[in-house]
């Protein structure tokens, strides 16, 4: 597991907010006090790195901090995005329903292609092989009711390294 950074609009930071976020652009330290290791290295008070970072956060310039999680390293070696074909005047509500499930690790919505793409809703499934990603299909299926007009898994073939913006130090 990896902590993860992601920018927003960086333009506008003050020097020290720059030092701040090239420090920690490529994931936070894992240490007990990531903010405390940072603020070391850059010769600032714990408190400062932290308060600054939240202000970078409530003005955008950070969009969020968190984990990020090797799903392969976890035992979830099968990952299928699946792809539905939900009402439009639908979809939003269905999106609620499938991205609250406990399987679901993101949903969104996207425009369709027709005539060869239906789909408009698009659910992450993970699962330790693509039978049990399958079984998660049948409950989200379920879930959607009348509202599966069709669906499909793509199922990943490689793993991508997932960066956001990268700022110069």
């Amino acid at each position: 597991m990896s902590n993860a950074l992601d920018m927003g609009d960086e333009s506008g930071l003050d020097p020290v907010d720059r030092r701040i976020v090239a420090a920690t652009q490529g994931g936070l330290p894992l240490v007990a006090r990531p903010y405390h290791a940072i603020a070391d290295e850059l010769g600032l008070a714990p408190a400062d790195v932290m308060q600054r970072m939240q202000n970078l956060l409530d003005a955008g310039a950070i969009r969020r901090i968190g984990a990020v999680p090797n799903h392969y390293a976890l035992g979830w070696k099968a990952n299928g995005m699946s792809v539905w074909d939900v009402p439009d005047e639908h979809v939003a509500e269905a999106g609620h329903m499938v991205g609250a499930l406990e399987f679901v690790s993101h949903c969104y919505r996207r425009p369709r292609h027709l005539p060869d793409w239906p789909y408009n809703l698009f659910a992450m499934v993970h699962g330790r092989g693509r039978d049990e990603v399958a079984e998660k299909l049948v409950n989200i299926a379920a879930v959607l009711g009348d509202w599966d007009r069709g669906h499909d898994v793509l199922f990943s073939s490689k793993i991508l390294k997932k960066t956001g913006l990268r700022i110069a130090g």
